[in-house]
């Protein structure tokens, strides 16, 4: 059984400033990693992700995950392979194939359909690896054209930084099934012009489906993905009033998707957690024997401080 990694991130509403005392903090509680989002919203991740590596010793840093229909994937492995250097080698690459049609719309990038974005990651996917590789190397695609390329710098670690792919849908995870050492485990999302949450996506039975095609895709390298999930049926929530909190959680999410979810699907959501300290230990710590799940990004480390510190490498 894999022991837990914790996650700590930064959005939009942090100061920049303070990011390196925010990275300190999530070092000396225990957490392994510090990710940055890729939304247009935010600030750019691999900058500050630089920062975050100059002010910690061991801490990992990544991103979650880039989209990868926003930049040419030769000349993001070359930023990579320079951040992956910075770092001494403590970089985790997430990598996806977008899903913010608004985002594409304000800056007049086509939002293409999801099969073709498929496509394009998985050939991001592979001349990224074949610009981490020694030497030139071609590649032609229907999406991109590689000629006799020698990429420089070469990353660190070898032969690539671990690569974190994810997704709630079989296209999207058989993908990274099959090219990540990492995968997320997320909700599916609704297409349209204001993205939705497919609220059934985030129960406990979607989630075994989901492994389900994992394992099938991976054969035997299943056992040496690590899988990782999210609260993305809303912020985490420490309070003594589980009950009541979760069936606010249950009403909001009918209210924005008109789907009714019980307290006990909520309960056992890999992307809902709200309960004592107490009570969330116990989750992770069920999470990981029922599902495998080992790795987690929290986005309220002081609120989950506690929980982190008990089981963080356990």
């Amino acid at each position: 059984m894999r022991p837990f990694r914790f996650l700590a991130t930064f959005d939009e509403d942090n100061d920049l400033a303070k990011l390196p005392e925010l990275a300190r903090r999530a070092e000396a509680i225990g957490c392994d990693s510090f990710v940055i989002p890729d939304h247009l919203m935010y600030p750019a991740p691999l900058l500050p992700l630089a920062t975050v590596a100059a002010a910690t010793e061991r801490l990992r840093v990544g991103t979650f995950v880039l989209n990868v229909c926003l930049r040419h994937p030769a000349v993001l492995a070359q930023e990579l392979a320079t951040l992956d250097g910075l770092s001494g080698g403590r970089l985790d690459i997430g990598i996806g194939a977008g899903w913010n049609k608004p985002e594409h719309d304000a800056i007049g990038i086509p939002f293409e359909p999801v099969g073709t974005r498929i496509e394009r990651l998985t050939e991001a996917i592979a001349i990224l690896k074949g610009c981490f590789a020694e030497g030139p190397f071609s590649f032609t695609g229907k999406h991109y054209t590689i000629t006799d390329f020698d990429a420089a710098p070469a990353p660190v670690q070898r032969p690539h930084p671990p690569l974190f792919l994810g997704g709630g849908g079989k296209r999207l995870l058989t993908l990274a099934a099959r090219e990540a050492q990492i995968i997320g485990l997320a909700p599916r999302i609704i297409p349209g012009d204001v993205p939705g949450l497919d609220a059934p996506s985030i129960t406990a039975a979607a989630t075994e489906e989901k492994i389900g095609w994992i394992r099938e895709a991976a054969g035997d390298r299943f056992a040496e993905i690590e899988l990782n999930t999210y609260a993305s049926g809303g912020p985490t929530m420490v309070t003594t009033e589980t009950r009541a909190k979760l069936q606010d959680r249950a009403d909001q999410i009918r209210t924005s998707t008109g789907v009714e979810l019980t307290l006990d699907e909520l309960m056992e959501s890999p992307h809902v957690f709200i309960g004592s300290t107490k009570e969330l230990t116990a989750k992770y710590l069920e999470l990981r024997e029922r599902f495998g799940i080992s790795s987690f990004l929290v986005n309220d480390i002081e609120a989950m401080a506690p929980v982190i510190e008990e089981l963080a490498g356990r």
